[in-house]
């Protein structure tokens, strides 16, 4: 199996350099680690924002009174059935 792998290895090499010829191919492979490095470092970049941001400790539910509750406003329109908010409040 890896006789293969190193057969089509040699195969896509001589191909590039068919391509691209012996002239432009170490300018190519310049440029191919250039961007290889930018794209590590911008994905290092977001991964550390992303730490950075996450919140440290996990927040507990908030714990609701009965007044701040009766505060809150009652926006019920309709249920899934098609009532309105009156024929819900009733049943």
């Amino acid at each position: 199996m890896l006789e293969n792998r190193l057969l089509e290895i040699i195969i896509i090499a001589l191909v590039v350099m068919v391509l691209f010829g012996a002239k432009r191919l170490p300018d190519s492979a310049r440029s191919l680690g250039k961007s290889l490095r930018i794209l590590k470092a911008e994905a290092r970049a977001g991964r550390d924002e992303a730490t950075q941001e996450a919140p440290a400790t996990t927040a507990e539910p908030a714990v609701l009174t009965k007044a701040e509750v009766s505060a809150q406003p009652r926006t019920v329109l309709a249920d899934a059935t098609g009532k309105g908010r009156e024929e819900v409040l009733h049943d």
